[in-house]
This record gives C-alpha cells, structure tokens and sequence, in this order.
C-alpha cells in the first residue's frame, strides 16, 4: 500500500509508549526534587512555575503523539482524530515552544531592558500564550476535516493534509528564526546564569528537531503507517521535549545533590562578582571623566578609587528594583543581609558563614565602594 510495508501497532509500540513514560517519569521526580529544595538559590533561580508548565504541556503533547503517530488502534474514543491531533499534539507543542520563547524574553528584558519579570507579566505571558494557540487551533477544528485532519475508518488512521501539515510547520519555522534575534541580545548575560549558553544549547534541539519533523511529515507522508518511522518520531519528540527540561534545570539539581554547599558558595560568590562588573560597564564609562573604583586581588593591600564627581548612582546598588538582589525577585539576597550590607551569619548555611563578605556601595558617595575596603575583612576576601 503507497509503496510501503504496512504495519499495525504491536508490542514494539507498546515498549516505546512505555520508555517514554518512563523518561518523563524520570523528570518528573527531577522537578519534584527541585521543588523540594526550592531555597536552594540556584535552583530557584530557574523559575520552577514556569518550567513545571512547560514541563506538563510536553506530557500532553506526547499524550497526542500516541494516537496521532498510531502506536494505538484507532478506535472508540481514540479515533477522535481532530480531538487528539489539533487539541493535544499540535496545541501543547506550540504551547511548548512559546512558553520556551517567552522564557527567552523574559531573561532579555532583565537582563538587557532591565526591567522586571513579575509575577503580572508572567501571567499576561500565559494568557498571549494560550490565546494565540487556541485561536489558530479553533479555527483549524472549525474547518472541514477534509481540508485538515479527519478519521480514516478503513485504515483506523488519522490523515493530516499536507496543507496542515505545511501551515503547522510554518508556524514553528517563523518563531524559533525570530529566537535568533533574542539569542543575539542574550549573548552578554553573566557567567553566574549561564543562560546564554543554556539558551543555545536548547535552540539547537529545537531546530534539530524542526529539521526532523519537517523531513519526515513532508517527505515521508504515511509515516504512521511504517512502525520504525512512527516510533522513530515519537522517540524524537520525547527525547527533545525531556532534554529542553533537562537544560533547564539539570545541573543545579546535580549541584544540589552532590556539591550542594560548595556550589552555592561558588555560585554567590560567581554572582556578586560579575554584579559591579555588570553595573559599571553599564551605567559609568571611565573614558567619560566619570569615576570608579576597581577591585584588586586580594593579596594587593592598596586599593585606588577615582574621583566620581556628581553623578547619580542610585541604579547602581541593590535598591535597583530590577536587580536579581532586589526585594521581591527570586534571588532576593537582601533578606539576608545585615545593615551595614553583609551577611547575617545565622541566615546562611554553615558553609557560607566565615568566609563570604558581600560590601554594598555606598550611593551617591564620592568614595562609593573603596570607603567599603577602608578596613579590610580578616581572611583578605572582598566581594561585591
């Protein structure tokens, strides 16, 4: 039939349902755990809510796989292909991949538009999100079926027309190219996030994925029919949408699991490190006559400062609300810190106590952060 070996769903369809599962399964008990140590700062840096939805509309989209790659008998409830096909499979995946591309937005407009993330603006995110999608997929169920997918009773399968094919892949193909922009933009986020790189790495499966998914419904039409390609397909959907998880939140979870004090120390260490190296570059241009201070290593006993002349400094410490340390982001490293801006020791954990001292800049101060090396902390260490 089309040239092809037709074969009905069988054990080896069953076996990759059931590895599927399992692998989700697997990420499931990674997302648990990381809400289970949700004070570990770098894992809650990672905006869980969002990663967990992202996370559940995968799941549904593998739900919409199983029918519509028919790794099932097409019959009963499971032929209501518009249902499955429309609804589960195409919705959740564009649900998937604008939840990932809002999620990009959100790092470029902290980090380069400086300006908030809330709580507000993720829920008018959302709400775009799922508007646009049940739009696009209402009208594609309220279009004849011939021109979009529709039962084939005597070969209990879903046909998608190229037609809707074409459009969905479109769609997908038009997003993730303006990502480019984004990912362009995101390039000068600081080491401590490394959400740059985490960023790259994830728009690489997508588009390996894109690539894959146009090959095989564009070339290979009835490829539901043909059992290695129709599991070779769910694999690949599977594997992309777990490891898009995995990026996310995968290696803080390690972190918190093996080197759980150690890297938190190294990582707030990495932060505040990179945070006046970040303000500086930002807002003061040393070639413009105004001033400021520069850190030396710690064996170096003289520390030079420059003349600051009148400049407003104000966006340049913690009570910059767009600052990942400012009251109400998820960092929030204020709530332990003292007034005199260093650490309140019985807020830390015991490896963080004696040795990590963290200088708040003293605004709109000519002597702005050398007044804070004036009397140098026992062990030598400075850290903004």
């Amino acid at each position: 039939m089309f040239g092809i070996k037709v074969t009905n769903p069988d054990k080896d369809d069953i076996v990759a349902i059931s590895v599927c599962a399992g692998v989700f399964g697997f990420t499931a008990m990674m997302l648990v755990y990381a809400w289970c140590n949700y004070s570990y700062r770098p894992i809650r840096a990672k905006n869980l809510t969002w990663t967990t939805l992202i996370y559940i509309s995968t799941v549904l989209w593998f739900l919409g796989n199983i029918p519509a790659n028919g790794h099932v008998r097409l019959v009963g409830a499971w032929s209501n292909c518009k249902l499955w096909i429309i609804w589960f499979r195409v919705f959740f995946c564009f649900v998937f991949a604008s939840m990932t591309i809002v999620r990009f937005y959100a790092l470029d407009r902290v980090f380069n538009q400086k300006k908030p993330f809330t709580m507000w603006s993720s829920l008018i995110a959302g709400a775009v999100v799922i508007i646009l999608n049940v739009v696009y997929c209402l009208v594609n169920q309220l279009i004849s079926g011939s021109l979009t997918v529709e039962y084939v009773a005597s070969l209990e399968v879903c046909n998608v027309t190229q037609a809707l094919r074409i459009a969905a892949l479109t769609f997908q193909w038009v997003l993730w190219t303006g990502v480019g922009v984004l990912f362009f933009r995101l390039r000068n986020i600081q080491s401590s996030f490394n959400e740059f790189r985490e960023s790259v790495a994830i728009f690489a499966v997508i588009i390996a994925l894109l690539i894959e998914s146009s090959v095989t419904n564009l070339q290979y039409k009835y490829y539901i029919l043909e059992k290695h390609r129709r599991i070779e397909k769910t694999i690949v959907d599977m594997a992309s949408a777990n490891l898009v998880i995995w990026l996310f939140i995968g290696y803080p979870v390690l972190m918190c699991i093996f080197r759980r004090k150690h890297y938190e120390q190294q990582w707030l260490e990495r932060l505040a490190k990179d945070r006046p190296n970040y303000a500086y570059k930002e807002a003061i241009d040393p070639s413009g006559g105004k001033s400021y201070a520069k850190m030396h290593e710690a064996s170096d006993s003289t520390y030079n400062s420059r003349n600051i002349g009148s400049m407003d400094m104000s966006t340049l410490g913690y009570q910059n609300p767009h600052h990942p340390f400012a009251v109400g982001h998820p960092l929030n490293i204020e709530s332990v810190l003292d007034s005199n801006g260093r650490f309140d020791a019985d807020s830390l954990p015991p490896g963080l106590r004696d040795n990590l001292h963290i200088h708040g800049p003293l605004l709109n101060s000519p002597g702005l952060v050398s007044a804070s090396f004036m009397n140098p902390p026992a062990n030598g260490r400075h850290v903004l």
